[in-house]
């Protein structure tokens, strides 16, 4: 693939989307992530890379350390992309809502 990744894209490749699940509580280390995946560092590295040319994270350096930071605003698209999917779920779980409360004690 070449040229610029879509978020989803990128995000299609389960280990992204778990290296944004920790990445969601705040900042973290290259090492740290390495460390809770259980991948190796190269591994790691490489869907760091990508999510980084997507826009999806950023990174800070300090000294030696590289600190990865979620970045939201990429995943606008896809929560642009699901809204109708939620207000079609919405509109059966109310429908859903109605029935049961409509059947007798």
């Amino acid at each position: 693939m070449t040229g610029v990744r879509t978020a989803f894209e990128v995000l299609a490749e389960p280990r992204r989307r778990e290296i944004l699940d920790l990445l969601r509580d705040g900042e973290r280390q290259a090492g740290e992530i390495v460390g809770r995946l259980a991948l190796t560092q190269p591994t790691v590295s490489k869907h760091l890379r990508v999510l980084r040319e997507a826009g999806l994270v950023e990174v800070r350096r300090d000294a030696q350390r590289r600190w990865y930071r979620l970045r939201p605003e990429p995943l606008l698209d896809i929560d642009a992309w699901l809204a109708p999917y939620r207000r079609l779920w919405g509109d059966r779980l109310d429908a859903l809502e109605r029935h049961l409360d409509a059947m007798p004690d």
